[in-house]
Formats: C-alpha cells, sequence, structure tokens
C-alpha cells in the first residue's frame, strides 16, 4: 500500500516512509491510497482474540508489501505487555446500550499510550534497519508529550523535543515529563499556548532543508501510524458489543479530531458505524 500527501504534491511513500516523514513536504497529511475494507465474517472474527492479536489483523492490510510488516507482531506484543488491563482498552457499562472505552490502562494513564508505544517501536526498529537517526518534534498540552516521551525514552536513534505551554498543563503531567532523565529527551516550555507550539512544530517541517538535515519526525496525530493504532480499538469495542451484526455509536471527547478520525476509517473499512459524536468543549486558552 502507498500513503499520499491530502495535497497532491509530495510523492507517495510506502508506510515506513510515512512513519518517519510524519508531514508531507507539502504540508499535507499522509493517508492510505485507499481504505482496505473488511468483510462482515472478518469483522466477526475478531471476536475473542487477545487484544494485540485483533490490531495486527486490522493494521496488516496497511502494511502490505512494506518492510514493517515483518515487525508489527513484536511491536504490538511488546507495545501492550505492560499495560495494568490484560483486555489493554475494556469496555465498563454504565447503563442499558450505554458503555465506556476505557483507554487509560497505559504507562502514562492517558489514551494516547496506545498508539505512542507502537509508534516508538515502529520507529525505532526502522531506523536501526536504516542504521539512521531521528529528531522526533512534537507539541502537547499534556497528555501527548508524557506519553510520547514515556514511548521514547532512552532510544538510541531518536532524540524526543517537546513543546508544552509554559504554566497551562496539569502538574501530573508536566512532571512525567520533566522528570525523565534519559539523555535523548529535551523539554521545551514555550511561553504561549498550545497553538503556538503547534504553529512551531509544523513551521519546523515546512523548512524542507532543515528538516531533512535534522531527520525531523513527528508524533501528533499529524503521523498516519498514530492513526492507525488507534482504528483498532474502535473494532475491538464494536465487536464486543455485537458488530457486525449490530451497529454502533460512538461518542468521542476531542481536541485535534485525531481520535475520532479513527473511527471515521474505522467506518470507511467496513465497521458499522451508525453515528460518530464529536464532543469538545470551548477553552480560553488566553
Amino acid at each position: 500500500m502507498k500513503f499520499i500527501s491530502t495535497r497532491g504534491e509530495a510523492p507517495a511513500l510506502s508506510f515506513e516512509g510515512a512513519l518517519l516523514a510524519a508531514l508531507a513536504p507539502d504540508g499535507g497529511l499522509f493517508m492510505p491510497e485507499a481504505w482496505p475494507r473488511f468483510a462482515p465474517d472478518e469483522i466477526a472474527a475478531l471476536a475473542g482474540l487477545d487484544y494485540a492479536d485483533a490490531a495486527d489483523r486490522i493494521m496488516r492490510p496497511f502494511l502490505a508489501g512494506d518492510a514493517c510488516q515483518d515487525d508489527l507482531g513484536a511491536v504490538l506484543s511488546d507495545a501492550y505487555d505492560g499495560f495494568h488491563h490484560p483486555a489493554v482498552a475494556p469496555l465498563r457499562q454504565l447503563g442499558p446500550n450505554s458503555f465506556v472505552l476505557e483507554l487509560f490502562h497505559g504507562p502514562t494513564l492517558a489514551f494516547k499510550d496506545i498508539a505512542m508505544q507502537v509508534v516508538s517501536r515502529f520507529m525505532d526498529r526502522a531506523l536501526r534497519r536504516r542504521g539512521g537517526h531521528a529528531t522526533v518534534v512534537g507539541a502537547t498540552s499534556g497528555d501527548t508529550g508524557a506519553a510520547a516521551i514515556e514511548a521514547f525514552r532512552g532510544l538510541d536513534a531518536i532524540d524526543v523535543f517537546i513543546l508544552h505551554p509554559k504554566g497551562r498543563i496539569s502538574d501530573v503531567q508536566r512532571r512525567q515529563m520533566t522528570t525523565a532523565r534519559e539523555a535523548n529527551v529535551h523539554n521545551i516550555a514555550v511561553e504561549g499556548t498550545f497553538d503556538d507550539c503547534q504553529a512551531m512544530v509544523k513551521a519546523l517541517f515546512g523548512d524542507p532543508v532543515l528538516s531533512g538535515r535534522l531527520g525531523l519526525t513527528g508524533i501528533n496525530s499529524i503521523n498516519f501510524a498514530r492513526i492507525l493504532a488507534q482504528i483498532a480499538y474502535y473494532f475491538t469495542s464494536a465487536v464486543s458489543l455485537g458488530a457486525p451484526h449490530r451497529p454502533v455509536a460512538f461518542t468521542v471527547p476531542t481536541g485535534n479530531f485525531g481520535d475520532i478520525f479513527a473511527g471515521y476509517a474505522a467506518r470507511a473499512m467496513g465497521l458499522p458505524v451508525r453515528r460518530l459524536v464529536i464532543a469538545t468543549n470551548l477553552n480560553d486558552q488566553f
């Protein structure tokens, strides 16, 4: 499978290429050239599988013909071995036909762990295979940065720089980020908002010479590998609730919309999602 830029002005890349590039050089996002479709019986066959095994089946079509394909099983097994719940993403019932999908059982208690633990391992293996080095740059309002630092800390082939708005993240997440002692972890407190941090990251990627010299890659939702790892829990939760024989609806608290986009992708892949509800709040970030 090839990945193409949403702006259509960048060369198509393999999964590994899109993983390491993150943002396309034309400023677009790398997306799969087509969504693989799962037949109803393939969706039903996910029932009863361990989370890592189910995620393997869901993610594998995107890695067809790619060097990362051989890494997938080991990456997923290792990524989810340290989660605090054997189901990784269990459901808890609130009432009739109402469930909460618990995505906080990773090492930093943020849903970002589910994808970040996978992305870091894919990147590390890809870089070691190439004999290369990458500089991960990310912006955070707290949870992305903590999850990224936990996932990438101590990796020899990767330096990670995380920008956060000074004084505007929770104390717990500030400590999760700033107490990492590994030499490859770098925290940057920015006088401003999260949007200021994100603008700096996008500006860095917008300089092709600098990006190439530093081997820049990103771990915000601009990286499709993040989205891909998140698609899995839409499938596993829906199957637990009766899919494909029963349609489901998801309400997603979201900020930059990467999480709910994974739900959109799952629906495009054949999951019977009746409705996707975006729940957000109006923040006074200034």
